[in-house]
């Protein structure tokens, strides 16, 4: 399959950028239906975005300070624990698994 270059205009900016004949080849090999919607800076843009804690996205998480329930020691962990359930530290975790 021959690919040309192709103009779009981006969803976020609304300027014209080009989708290139290797970009194109690039999204017919990874199986891609969808041609980009955004320029390169504005998916940049989204992406940090993404990364940020507070852009809304999959940033750093909130960590608890918990006391495991099988060795006592103190642990860190990604939720805010309900008291309801055991929360055990990562080896303890791994161990009853």
């Amino acid at each position: 399959m021959v690919f040309e270059d192709r103009t779009l205009v981006c969803c976020d900016c609304s300027e014209e950028f080009v989708f290139d004949a290797e970009e194109q080849q690039f999204h017919s090999d990874k199986g891609f239906d969808n041609e980009p919607k955004r320029c390169k800076p504005c998916r940049q843009k989204k992406k940090n975005s993404r990364d940020s804690p507070r852009g809304g996205g999959f940033g750093q998480r909130e960590m608890h300070t918990v006391t495991c329930a099988d060795c006592g020691n103190d642990a860190q962990v990604p939720f805010k624990p309900s008291g309801d359930r055991p929360v055990y530290c990562r080896d303890c975790y791994q161990k009853n698994r």
